[in-house]
């Protein structure tokens, strides 16, 4: 074989095998986006609605809207109960009393609250279907920067996971959503917000919902957070943004355990009114939904929940880390900590006497690299990274996506197996105590009513997204999106 031809064959040889890698990546891509995006037979389905919404002439905003329920703690409660008689907290996380049965309840008294403001005209109804553009401009606790998050609020079709179209990206408990159950079947309606994510890298719908003017609700909220509403009501700016939205997958960010209530409730309203085929589809519906816009699909009221939808490509979307405090342990040594640790991570000690900011200059900096964990304890302080290879089964059951998270490696390696709390023990809470800010961490070890900190930096939201859409979940606690979303300001009644 001649010299030229060797080199010839060789050249296509060569073309051939680049055009083979070059198919396979565009195979791989093409199958991301699919998965992602672009499966037509799994589709979001968004309704504009005519939502109930407080007279403002009667009540003040400020006086009458809450943080989300699962966020109210005690002295906040009697807070809101102060504020007003009309304040949404005597609905959403009404007081118990002594004397309460079954007919008589905190289920029970949100509804006849309910009632009696609608009939009061405490809460009016939007005359036209609409989309509400809502907004938040915040700093970061800590920080003195503004950021801006945006999003919509509108109805969404409450779908079953396995069809493709809502993710979720951590596990729910029984008891919430026993809760959250009863309150519906007495007010049947929605007063929070599910808090979703969509990916719009491009920002188109953020573009056509751009505000415009005086907003027709605002507030700001107890942490500073100014939140403004606008309702959006052209049939030509909401189908427009309802097209935009029908190739997208939806994770839920906040709400999982109203957005499970929600799917269970549905499921019963049909089982009652027998509207459910074999296969699980919904059977005709008569007449249309009064609340929607008019042709819309025959869906019934309950076949849809209220939702915020957020771009989750953003750069105002912000997740926090949750420190975790580890105390009650009798056994425990701050000598102890670091030569078991070493098994499992680099340790290294740092200045015990570190301050918050400090604390997330460290973890920033060793967090570029990989897993970055700081242990802090009432006299030192210890920096654990660059993981070991260890046994895997220390790791069983979770996807190499879910073993590079932050939390797992905490979870598994230090609270499971150097600390020895049980994986039934931290998802009870018995141990461990779960805070935001890393000073009020750090406090709290230092004034001894803790043994350990450990800090951590935020969960990214492409780990979010990447374990969300592979139907799996992150360690409860795991995500703190920040700010939330206030309950008030929008409300879905299904009758």
């Amino acid at each position: 074989m001649t010299l030229f031809l060797q080199l010839t064959m060789a050249r296509l040889a060569q073309e051939f095998a680049r055009a083979w890698i070059n198919d396979e990546q565009l195979m791989l891509q093409s199958r991301e986006r699919l998965r992602y995006n672009f499966m037509p037979s799994a589709m979001a389905h968004i309704e504009a609605f005519r939502a109930l919404r407080y007279d403002q002439a009667r009540v003040t905003l400020p006086q009458v809207t809450t943080q989300p329920y699962d966020k109210i703690t005690p002295e906040m409660q009697e807070g809101y109960y102060a504020a007003s008689p009309h304040n949404l907290v005597r609905i959403i996380l009404g007081k118990r009393e002594a004397g309460d049965h079954p007919g008589e309840n905190i289920y029970t008294r949100a509804a006849a609250f309910f009632g009696d403001w609608r009939r009061q005209g405490i809460f009016l109804q939007d005359s036209s279907p609409s989309l509400y553009l809502s907004v938040q401009r915040f700093s970061i606790p800590g920080s003195t920067g503004s950021l801006e998050r945006r999003g919509f609020i509108g109805l969404g079709r409450i779908e079953d996971y396995s069809a493709g179209v809502v993710y979720r990206h951590e596990q729910t408990l029984a008891k919430p959503k026993a809760d959250r159950l009863e309150l519906l079947r007495a007010t049947r309606a929605h007063f929070g917000q599910l808090f979703m994510l969509y990916s719009d890298p491009a920002a188109e719908i953020d573009g056509v919902l751009a505000p415009s003017g005086k907003p027709d609700m605002e507030t700001r909220d107890e942490h500073g957070v100014l939140h403004q509403v606008w309702k959006i009501a052209d049939p030509g700016v909401t189908e427009l943004v309802r097209g935009k939205m029908r190739n997208k997958k939806l994770i839920i960010a906040d709400g999982h355990h109203r957005y499970e209530t929600a799917l269970t409730y549905r499921n019963e309203r049909r089982a009652m009114a027998g509207s459910t085929s074999a296969g699980g589809v919904p059977r005709e519906r008569t007449g249309e939904n009064s609340l929607l816009r008019s042709g819309s699909p025959s869906l019934a009221p309950y076949d849809l929940v209220m939702m915020t939808f957020i771009n989750m490509d953003a750069p105002g979307l912000v997740i926090l880390p949750t420190h975790r405090l580890v105390h009650s342990l009798t056994s425990f040594s701050s000598d102890t900590l670091p030569e078991r640790a070493r098994d499992y991570f680099r340790v290294e000690e740092v200045d015990p006497s570190l301050d918050a900011l400090r604390a997330k200059e460290i973890l920033r900096d060793a967090g570029g690299f990989g897993t970055a964990l700081l242990g802090v304890t009432a006299d030192r302080a210890f920096l654990l990274d660059k993981p070991k290879p260890e046994d895997s089964n220390i790791f069983a059951g979770l996807s190499r996506r879910q073993q590079s998270l932050d939390v797992v490696q905490l979870h598994r390696c230090l609270l499971q197996k150097v600390l020895g709390i049980s994986e039934e023990a931290i998802h009870n809470q018995q141990n461990i105590r779960y805070v935001r800010d890393a000073g009020e961490a750090m406090a709290q070890v230092r004034s001894g009513t803790a043994n350990v900190a450990f800090l951590m930096n935020p969960v990214r939201m492409e780990q979010v997204r990447d374990i969300a859409f592979a139907g799996e979940v992150l360690p409860q606690k795991s995500t703190d999106f920040y700010p939330k979303l206030l309950s008030g300001f929008t409300i879905y009644a299904l009758e």
